[in-house]
């Protein structure tokens, strides 16, 4: 697919905030980053990165599992994902390979589609807490591509939409350091950040279309 230009790269991630807003989710959500092209003002978006912070499921119905292992041969309706929402969009209804349902697999069925550019996290843990987390493991197995870009914004928090991050990135606002400036910034030294956003932007490159990525921390 082509790469956006920033307006209908912004319009796409209205649309995915109302949707979240707007509708029952798999699971509840707490927080919606941007990161990458699109928080760095970049024109045009090769990649829309969203970032997405899940709480624990509270209003599960675990009552109800059985009937969607004998619907969908799915397991963990109800523990994982909501059965109400698993009832309400039976299409979206996405598991692992061993058969159990996967909140980050559902959650990127219910608000992407198509082949469009996006990558999608989806964590128990906040965008900035997980972004330390994430580089002490992948230096710890030299795995850099693993990283999370630090440069992100939030754009929605406990239901609240954010109305002058939304501004700010339509007019460009945001100014974010280079990603080995960043990384530098979070303690590693300048050859090894130098290495490791190679091997971030290299994995970027790499990735077409939808990308998902379900992350406990």
């Amino acid at each position: 697919m082509t790469d956006w230009d920033r307006d209908r790269a912004l319009e796409r991630i209205e649309d995915l905030v109302e949707t979240v807003e707007t509708e029952t989710m798999p699971v509840p959500v707490r927080e919606i980053w941007v990161f990458g092209d699109v928080a760095l003002g970049l024109d045009p978006v090769e990649r829309l990165d969203v970032y997405v912070t899940k709480d624990l499921l509270l209003d599960g119905d675990e009552t109800r599992e059985d009937e969607f292992v004998d619907s969908h041969g799915i397991q963990g309706v109800g523990k994982t994902v909501r059965a109400a929402w698993a009832t309400e969009h039976p299409e979206y209804l996405r598991a692992t390979t061993s058969g159990y349902a996967a909140p980050e697999k559902c959650l990127a069925a219910h608000v992407l589609s198509g082949d469009e550019p996006v990558h999608l996290e989806v964590c128990n843990t906040g965008f900035e807490d997980n972004v330390t987390q994430r580089l002490q493991g992948a230096l710890a197995r030299e795995s850099y591509e693993e990283i999370l870009d630090p440069r992100g914004v939030c754009l929605w928090l406990d239901g609240r939409r954010s109305t002058s991050a939304f501004e700010k990135l339509r007019n460009g606002e945001f100014v974010f350091p280079t990603l080995p400036d960043a990384l530098e910034m979070l303690g590693l030294d300048r050859e090894q950040a130098q290495q490791a956003a190679d091997a971030v932007e290299q994995f970027r490159d790499q990735q077409d279309g939808i990308s998902v990525r379900g992350d406990v921390v």
